[in-house]
């Protein structure tokens, strides 16, 4: 092994651990709320991004290096200097994963055993196809923008929201979704109906209920809450059926992103301590729970997102900032039911490989 791939093997480690100490945080806390707010704000990430972003811009505050307990905008030296911002001398940077791409060749690209790695400088054979694939994870840095000098970066414009009211256009939007996986929407008058529910997904008669007699903010938020179970669970997905708690925790942190990504009030939003459910699955550890749990919940909420046509807050990048995409965005008319394939976001692997 040569030095420098010892120096990633063990920065690779240094995250790791800094990892597991996040989500052990996690596990013995009652964050979760906190911590899907802070994950819609960084939408653009992985959740495990997320949370050593939000563990390292901590302790960046703690230290007195940034002026504040959250970042705002995080982006990568290169992705500053584009915006005319400097990163201030002798700041390291949060290290996060981002995957180490490799060129792969193939005549028949439809068949996934075909694939071939090329060799750095080797040229394709007549016929094959090139693609680049991520083969492994590596260290990359990124920083606030508090720990930037240089050219003013422009605020977001972000909802403006009387008590109650619920943001434009994001009622008929969220029952567009769920009228397009084959369900209807249907007004309930009273709790009564629901068994006390606020909302409540027939998936035999393939109805959402809410509600009718809650204000438009909390209907809004209940209907996003049963678009993720629409999205995450029913009868064909047997794990939902066994983790009857984690399904309860995926919708209502689903509710929860999408809500926060458009500056509501997420303080009412109840979801167990995570030490109820990340510890009642059966051979798995509760921190690989967490993270499995974590990464469902916010690509779905990216996907429900992505089809909204709504004013949404930051997802964490700069104004400005430009680079290539390297997602398939989901249209304005669809959200696929199998949310976690999706490959949404620009510093992870796609749904083929592993979720770092």
């Amino acid at each position: 092994m040569s030095t420098r791939e010892q120096e990633r093997t063990e920065r690779l480690a240094q995250m790791q651990e800094q990892l597991t100490g996040a989500v052990d945080a996690l596990v013995s806390s009652a964050d979760w709320r906190r911590a899907m707010a802070f994950a819609a704000r960084f939408r653009s990430r992985s959740f495990n991004n997320t949370l050593l972003i939000w563990s390292q811009h901590l302790s960046a505050f703690e230290q007195g290096r940034a002026p504040e307990p959250v970042p705002s905008y995080v982006a990568g030296y290169r992705q500053w200097a584009s915006l005319g911002r400097n990163v201030r001398h002798g700041e390291p940077g949060y290290k996060i994963y981002a995957p180490l791409k490799v060129r792969m060749a193939s005549r028949t690209p439809d068949d996934a055993s075909s694939w071939r790695r090329l060799a750095p400088g080797e040229k394709p054979e007549p016929g094959e196809v090139v693609r680049r694939r991520a083969a492994r994870m590596k260290p990359a840095y990124v920083w606030d923008v508090s720990l930037t000098t240089g050219a003013a970066i422009p605020p977001r414009p972000a909802p403006q929201l009387l008590a109650g009211e619920a943001p434009p256009g994001l009622w008929d939007g969220l029952a567009g979704l769920v009228e397009d996986h084959g369900y209807t929407v249907q007004p309930a008058r009273s709790a009564v109906e629901l068994g006390g529910a606020n909302g409540m997904t027939d998936y035999l008669a393939r109805t959402v209920l809410v509600r009718d007699d809650m204000d438009p903010a909390a209907r809004v938020k209940t209907l996003a809450h049963e678009l993720g179970h629409v999205l995450l669970h029913g009868p064909d997905h047997s794990d939902a059926a066994a983790h009857r708690g984690i399904s309860e925790v995926e919708a209502e942190s689903v509710a929860l992103m999408v809500a926060a990504a458009h500056d509501l009030d997420t303080s009412d939003y109840t979801v167990p301590y995570v030490s109820i459910w990340a510890t009642r699955v059966p051979g798995t550890e509760p921190g690989e729970v967490v993270k499995a749990t974590g990464e469902r919940v916010r690509r779905t909420a990216v996907a429900i997102l992505d089809a909204l046509p709504t004013q949404q807050v930051s997802d964490g990048d700069p104004p400005g900032l430009r680079h290539k995409p390297t997602t398939v965005p989901a249209t304005p008319t669809r959200v696929a039911a199998a949310a976690p394939e999706l490959p949404v976001g620009r510093d992870r692997l796609p749904a083929t490989g592993p979720v770092l």
